[in-house]
């Protein structure tokens, strides 16, 4: 697993709200217990940890609907981080 996948999957960890142990790339956002509040916390503690911009308008986006999987929010992580290099 890469280190974007790691660091993006204990940033969802910490936001979770069920008691799993492991969170895995197939799960679902929703499934994890994140409310839109968690999602908007969520995106900011990716765009801190990576030093990106996450194309997201919380006035008008459901960040549940745009996540479904964690998997999602790694690929997408991953695409950002790769073009800012």
């Amino acid at each position: 697993m890469s280190d974007v996948a790691s660091d993006v999957i204990a940033i969802i960890t910490k936001k979770k709200r069920v008691d799993k142990p492991t969170v895995e790339l197939s799960d679902r956002l929703e499934d994890l217990g994140l409310e839109s509040l968690d999602a908007v916390e969520m995106i900011f503690d990716l765009e801190e940890k990576f030093d990106i911009e996450i194309p997201y308008n919380a006035n008008t986006n459901n960040p549940r609907t745009e996540f479904d999987t964690v998997g999602d929010v790694v690929k997408l992580i991953q695409n950002l981080v790769d073009k800012k290099s």
